[in-house]
């Protein structure tokens, strides 16, 4: 026993010591650091320690800051490894095992990119047998939790993970076949760091200084800002949802409709637990109050705490007891249970009161499953059975459109959240680049996108300090409810982003999902662009890009940029090409290829003043180059 206790006191006192030095959470086991560049590695320890970084032969010292961080800078290593990174003060060593030299980049966006080769839902085309082969260690992964903040953050969480058929899995899906594709190409290790957040806007991921030169985000920016120095957020939080309900619901105001003693014979009955909606009131969004009666059986009065369970409430509930609030939740993925202190409950006359605000669910208590029911704490005897008649009202029904009381603390929707919480960290991480999907969230806003995604991308740089690396990203997918200005935006930032190539997937998409599944294509063309611009390959790297036009008569002549040896229609006829005159109504169009041209007539246009290809939701085009790449939509009367 004598000898185990002195191990556990040794093994105590160097966990004590070792946590004196702690690297950045990107500089763990397995990492990847970015080859033949200069590359920073830092972290925290006491301030004014001597600290020393010892990796592939080469030896960096510094002395800590009064804040506590630390960082130097490696010279330039070659592609190769694995390499154990040692970093001591002189007293404690750190060391971090197994980590490669290669090419790093950083996959960014919103739900398509993180949507994981598994899929969320259903698995991506031939998921099980790419995952299969994915059997080369030194392809690793970093996936960066996620987390919202109002002020930029030094620290984050996440592994980084060697590819093998069971973890790449849960990569990313288009990650995953982007960085495949650059390790066969390359054949040097490949580190994939994915920071995306699915449903979120541009907004959220460009820094709030940056935001500040867009007018009509003034509101907005000024939110975040206020949000920056709050301190009790959970205070503010609460404050803010209790402004709202007092507007909007009649229960919430004065004396609310969680007393004890209340009328409610006027009340509506309904049998529970059932969703709102599928016990008589249909497509109901807002607010509901529910209220049941109940008696305890004689003797089981006491003073034991008991526990409140009333199964999955969907979204925001608030819960009282004989008038005492007892809890609040929020989210359809957890049962509710909420403790009742002893002494709460009375023999006779006790009532539960629940009020429920959802915004687009079911709403209401959806769970027909589980217990609705009181019980003792310390033996889980039921007191009381909830199930049954309740009565409820239902007082604020929300208007369309309008939303939920913003839960702004956590909503990655503000301004410069993710930017603050998930890119921060990540500086000043050596990388090659950036491969990027994102703009669904931004469709119906796609005129301030022209401008927004070029100074992001701009501000990203700056920030990084490594000039104007290779900027990567994905046009949107063909949708039903994508409109075709926000894919003419993303086509605009070519020209206003230098170095930057766009990926587009019309032929890829699916009309009726916004997450289509065939991501295989998607990633590759992603490592196309990336050959030829981070690794100055002279290969065709994107499908045609509208150029220029010129009227002959009533031919419209049409021409392109990257038409590789030429342009080809996969499957006849050119479709997709429509064209107006003078009265600007546009009529179907005959197209052909003539050389590295389209020629475009339609019978109605005897004076050709515009064209368009693919200009819709869902385009239905055919329009390639020899190399398999499909052509942008576009339009010549950009507005």
């Amino acid at each position: 026993m004598k000898t185990n206790l002195f191990l556990f006191s040794l093994v105590f006192s160097f966990i004590s010591l070792s946590a004196e030095i702690v690297p950045h959470q990107l500089f763990c086991d397995h990492a990847v650091l970015q080859r033949d560049t200069e590359v920073p590695v830092w972290g925290t320890a006491d301030p004014g320690d001597e600290i020393t970084v010892t990796i592939a032969g080469q030896t960096h010292e510094t002395q800590v800051k009064g804040d506590g961080r630390w960082q130097v800078e490696l010279s330039p290593i070659p592609a190769g490894g694995p390499y154990v990174l040692a970093i001591s003060d002189g007293t404690t060593l750190v060391q971090v095992a197994d980590i490669l030299f290669g090419e790093v980049w950083l996959c960014s966006g919103q739900s398509n990119m993180e949507w994981l080769l598994r899929g969320n839902v259903i698995p991506m085309i031939n998921a099980e047998a790419e995952a299969a082969r994915a059997t080369d260690p030194r392809f690793r992964y970093f996936h960066v939790t996620r987390k919202v903040s109002h002020v930029p953050q030094h620290s984050l969480e996440g592994t980084w993970v060697r590819c093998n058929p069971e973890s790449a899995m849960g990569f990313g899906g288009v990650a995953f076949f982007f960085g495949r594709y650059l390790l066969e190409n390359l054949d040097v290790p490949i580190g994939i760091i994915n920071s995306s957040w699915g449903g979120t806007a541009a907004e959220s991921w460009t820094r709030r200084e940056v935001l500040k030169e867009f007018p009509e985000l003034a509101e907005g920016v000024a939110r975040s800002e206020v949000l920056s120095r709050v301190k009790d957020f959970d205070g503010f939080l609460e404050a803010q949802f209790a402004e709202w309900y007092e507007l909007k619901d009649p229960g919430s105001r004065g004396a609310t409709w969680s007393i004890r003693d209340l009328h409610t014979s006027d009340w509506e009955p309904i049998t529970l637990p059932e969703a709102w909606e599928n016990a008589g009131h249909p497509d109901f969004d807002g607010v509901a109050w529910f209220r049941k009666h109940f008696d305890l059986p004689s003797g089981l009065v006491g003073n034991d705490p008991s526990l409140l369970r009333l199964g999955v409430l969907d979204y925001y509930d608030t819960v009282w007891v004989n008038g005492i609030l007892v809890g609040s939740g929020e989210g359809i993925s957890a049962r509710r249970e909420y403790a009742i202190p002893g002494g709460m409950l009375k023999e006779k006359g006790n009532v539960v009161a629940v009020r429920i605000l959802d915004g687009g669910n079911l709403g209401g208590f959806r769970d027909k499953e589980a217990p609705l029911d009181i019980v003792r704490e310390r033996d889980m005897a039921v007191l009381a059975d909830l199930k049954g008649e309740w009565k409820c009202q239902f007082t604020y029904e929300m208007e369309t459109g309008e939303k939920l009381p913003p839960n702004i603390l956590n909503s990655p929707h503000q301004m410069g959240a993710l930017y603050n919480g998930m890119i921060t960290p990540l500086l000043p991480y050596a990388m090659r680049g950036v491969a990027w999907y994102q703009g669904e969230s931004n469709a119906r806003r796609a005129k301030r996108y022209r401008d927004l995604f070029p100074a992001m991308i701009a501000d990203w740089r700056a920030q990084w300090g490594i000039g104007d690396f290779p900027f990567l990203y994905v046009q949107i997918a063909p949708y039903v409810n994508q409109l075709p200005e926000i894919r003419e935006a993303q086509l605009m930032t070519l020209e206003r982003s230098p170095n930057t190539a766009m990926v587009v997937t019309t032929d890829v998409g699916n009309p009726n999902d916004i997450h289509p599944l065939n991501k295989g294509p998607v990633g590759e063309r992603l490592g196309l662009a990336a050959r030829a611009l981070a690794y100055g390959e002279a290969i065709e790297y994107s499908g045609p890009i509208y150029s220029g036009w010129e009227v002959a008569g009533d031919k419209a002549i049409v021409s392109f940029d990257h038409t590789g040896g030429a342009l080809v229609v996969p499957g006849g006829r050119l479709r997709g090409f429509t064209m107006a005159g003078a009265d600007g109504v546009f009529h179907p169009a005959e197209a052909v290829i003539e050389g590295k041209t389209v020629v475009v007539t339609a019978g109605e246009v005897k004076e050709p003043r515009a064209v368009r290809y693919g200009w819709s939701n869902t385009p239905e085009v055919n329009l390639f180059n020899d190399r398999g790449l499909p052509a942008s939509p576009f339009r010549t009367d950009v507005d």
